[in-house]
């Protein structure tokens, strides 16, 4: 077993055995390697048949019918093919579209998008504990917004924001909601048939599967309407082209429903792992938490340490696998745009880190950690 403790699960996960087992079976001569789009003969049907269950469990744990699932490459494309499908229509016409200040890139660059194309975006600050709730949403709702676009659980901090009370507000309009569901999937009870969520991205690498493959979920309502971003052979109803990757596909399929089924066990064994890390790294007033600390996920710790940089502690840290921040910019040098909109000062916020751990995670692994970290901190208050 290597010395080094990964502790980044936000960024990715490692593949659950039981998934890997089921991806390979889909990829070799002796296997299901066929097109799923070949109806012409019984692998195609096979194929298409792994398909679909992938789809039907995808739908299972958020609540959702199978008719409603898009594949798609992961959730990065899920968000683009959500927010830009879904303005297409009113290109030219212009409207007011939402989101918050610390959303994942994926959703701020297609925002700056759009607003390059005429559309009046509204960018909300989180109050100071970085969470976005439906009452700071409800003011900034105007006769014109076409679009409301929040994360369920922020990616850096493990922040949970209003999904419910955000989606409430939208109901009964013609506001379309669209929730990046990236990090709380197979982590948060999802119920899209009590939820009002209209489009909801998804992905596999952050349950336990395999990269590069993620779906989005589109309501089946009167009115919403998704443009494709990749034409082809219409397939996925003509919103998104492509021959699908079958071996990826059921994959995903087999990880979300093994997350359905340790979900609650899972969870209340990482809050475990959660409670003694953050107790053994009590004992530095150096040490500042971000991010609220009652509406959050287990499974993701951010901080700041004062009197040192946040690169310099990592360099300090090689045989721990944790990050800075976001894994999309941790090649920046900026401070994280999460941290700052929450209020905290771009010295702090660049003497943040993120520890992420979950499934695979040990309670050794965790002593080891804060040990390290502290011993860490503890030498450059000295210095």
């Amino acid at each position: 077993m290597s010395s080094l403790i990964y502790l980044d699960y936000a960024a990715t996960t490692p593949m659950d055995p039981a998934v890997a087992d089921v991806l390979t079976s889909f990829l070799t001569i002796d296997g299901c390697f066929a097109n799923p789009a070949s109806r012409s003969h019984m692998l195609g049907w096979q194929a298409e048949a792994a398909v679909e269950k992938a789809r039907k469990q995808v739908a299972t744990l958020i609540g959702a019918d199978t008719r409603e699932i898009v594949w798609t490459s992961g959730a990065t494309e899920a968000n683009n093919l959500a927010i830009k499908g879904y303005l297409e229509q009113f290109k030219g016409l212009g409207g007011h579209i939402i989101t918050s200040a610390t959303e994942h890139k994926a959703v701020l660059d297609c925002f700056e998008y759009m607003e390059q194309l005429g559309f009046d975006v509204t960018y909300i600050v989180p109050d100071v504990s970085g969470r976005i709730t439906s009452e700071l949403v409800a003011p900034l709702i105007r006769k014109d917004t076409r679009l409301l676009s929040f994360m369920h659980v922020n990616n850096e901090t493990g922040v949970i924001n209003d999904i419910e009370g955000i989606a409430n507000l939208a109901s009964g309009s013609d506001i379309v909601f669209h929730v990046d569901a990236a990090q709380s999937v197979g982590k948060l009870e999802i119920d899209l048939q009590n939820t009002p969520v209209d489009l909801m991205s998804m992905c596999a690498h952050k349950i336990y599967g395999p990269k590069g493959v993620g779906a989005l979920y589109v309501r089946r309502r009167e009115g919403l309407s998704i443009a494709p971003l990749i034409h082809g052979g219409g397939h996925e109803r003509g919103m998104r082209s492509g021959t699908l990757a079958t071996h990826q596909i059921a994959a995903m399929g087999e990880s979300f429903a093994v997350a359905g089924a340790l979900m609650t066990s899972e969870q209340d064994a990482v809050q475990t792992l959660r409670s003694c890390f953050l107790n053994d790294l009590s004992g530095t007033s150096a040490i500042t938490l971000n991010g609220d600390q009652e509406f959050c996920v287990p499974g993701i710790v951010n901080f700041s340490v004062s009197g040192i940089d946040g690169p310099v502690l990592l360099t300090a840290l090689p045989q721990l696998a944790i990050s800075s921040g976001s894994a999309c910019t941790s090649a920046s040098l900026s401070p994280s745009h999460v941290l700052t909109a929450m209020g905290v000062s771009s010295e702090l916020a660049l003497a943040s880190l993120r520890v992420s751990f979950g499934r695979f995670s040990t309670a050794s692994e965790l002593v080891e950690a804060a040990r390290v970290i502290n011993a860490v901190v503890a030498r450059a208050c000295e210095g």
